[in-house]
């Protein structure tokens, strides 16, 4: 494999120009792919001789992700809004289907990631660059892949970067959507005589969002994310208090274990918008200075594990405590007339207000890397302050437009993560062994066409789902 692509690519003699500071701390990347190529035979002395390129040895990190670091990045990027909805996942496809359905997405999702690791790897040995992001890593592949390939390559690049930028916008507009509709909950209980309209909530926050989104490093941003992960806690106690106490109540009898084929897809895509969080993988992975990421066990083996295992607790015990009034948030089903229910609602829509500016700051890095270039520098605070109001307002917009809750998840899911969560990596992993082979009888080939047939079907039930 590595001598294939040593065939395709430029040997710098000083691999320093190459660094990367795509990190879990820094979203930006400055890696760049030299188009001009040297020929090394394959299994001549030179290549024989020289050692294999480790791109852990080479990576010049500050402050490196230790093992439980990373394992802790790992899980929080997944432990969102998304987490809430599990119950409504469960609801469509039962209890049963709900638990296994679960463990196989699970499943599915670290296999993806574990090939997009590896493809990342095998493009950084033969290309000699400590570490590569998601769009760069899919632009090195086509690159140095079969001819075919090549022109590409840059396409390739821009697709990922407008995915995982979309994909955190509209993740962007399910946490407006959610914090309108648990302060209107809130509102309603504490002052029923006022009648605010949906609209002019989300105008509200608009404005709030586009002050506290101006805030540009992301060591600024710690104390938010340290409120928000404390008043998280806080609602996940009271929702686990509110199931703990209604779960003797409920007949069993009265729980499906088993439903229909037509929930299965929005059970999917419901499962991959809280399990997914493809846009967060090579950063923390660059983050590690030992190559304890992939493996067993590994940061992914282990913070899947433990992802699949709190999603079937949590789906599973939400909808057998509120049946089928689970809702596309589990605290939409909390008693509306009892104080620890509104506050469990309040701490909720604080904690996803101020993860608002984290998962804001991932598509201002990879549009700002794009735009800057073209904006004179004299101008460059001006005009950051005026695109960050433009993209907090276009946020808002699409709450505004598709204003249900469960509508915005099917999109996400079907279309974003779907898409960069498991047809990409796939498609790389393709190309990426197209001259090495695909194992006996091609059936990682197979395997991947498979992925990707589910990753399509996916996209088609979650959009025509969220259109009907």
């Amino acid at each position: 494999m590595e001598n294939n692509f040593r065939n395709n690519i430029t040997l710098d003699k000083n691999n320093d120009r190459y660094p990367s500071t795509f990190t879990i701390d820094n979203f930006s990347s400055t890696t760049t792919l030299t188009p001009n190529e040297i020929k090394i035979p394959i299994g001549s002395k030179d290549s024989l001789n020289e050692k294999l390129y480790d791109p852990h040895e080479h990576r010049d990190l500050e402050h490196p992700n230790t093992f439980y670091g990373a394992l802790m990045h790992l899980v929080k990027s997944s432990m969102g809004t998304g987490t809430l909805a599990v119950p409504m996942a469960f609801k469509y496809a039962g209890l049963l289907v709900g638990i296994f359905g679960t463990m196989m997405i699970g499943l599915l999702c670290a296999h993806t990631v574990h090939i997009l690791v590896l493809a990342s790897y095998k493009v950084c040995i033969a290309s000699k660059v400590p570490s590569m992001g998601f769009a760069e890593t899919a632009e090195a592949v086509f690159k140095f892949g079969p001819k075919p390939f090549r022109p590409w390559a840059s396409y390739a690049r821009m697709f990922v970067d407008i995915g995982l930028t979309l994909c955190n916008f509209f993740g962007n507009a399910v946490y407006v959507v959610f914090i309108r509709d648990s302060l209107r909950q809130v509102m309603q209980f504490y002052y029923p005589d006022i009648n605010i309209p949906a609209t002019t909530l989300v105008l509200g926050i608009t404005i709030l969002l586009i002050f506290f989104c101006q805030i540009r490093p992301l060591k600024f941003l710690v104390p938010f994310s340290a409120v928000a992960n404390m008043t998280m806690l806080i609602a996940f106690a009271i929702i686990f208090y509110y199931m703990i106490e209604t779960i003797p109540k409920v007949n069993f009898e009265e729980r499906y274990l088993v439903k229909g084929i037509d929930g299965i897809p929005k059970f999917m895509v419901t499962i991959i918008f809280a399990m997914e969080g493809i846009g967060t993988i090579m950063p923390v992975e660059n983050s590690m200075k030992k190559p304890q990421f992939i493996g067993c066990p590994g940061v992914l083996n282990v913070g899947n594990g433990i992802l699949v295992f709190i999603f079937s607790v949590i789906g599973f015990f939400g909808y057998y405590a509120f049946g089928e009034n689970t809702q596309a948030s589990v605290t939409y089903s909390l008693p509306e007339q009892e104080n620890i229910a509104m506050i469990g609602r309040a701490c909720i829509a604080t904690a996803i207000f101020f993860t608002y500016m984290l998962q804001f700051y991932v598509p201002m890095e990879i549009t700002w890397r794009n735009v800057s270039p073209y904006v004179p520098s004299k101008y460059e605070n001006i005009f950051q302050i005026v695109y960050r109001t433009v993209a907090v307002i276009f946020v808002s917009t699409i709450a505004i437009v598709v204003p249900d809750l469960s509508t915005i998840i099917d999109i996400v899911g079907s279309v974003f993560l779907s898409t960069l969560g498991l047809f990409i990596p796939c498609l790389l992993d393709i190309i990426v062994n197209w001259e090495s082979g695909h194992g006996r009888l091609q059936w990682k080939l197979y395997k991947n066409l498979l992925i990707m047939c589910i990753s399509l079907f996916m996209l088609y039930s979650g959009v025509h789902y969220a259109v009907s």
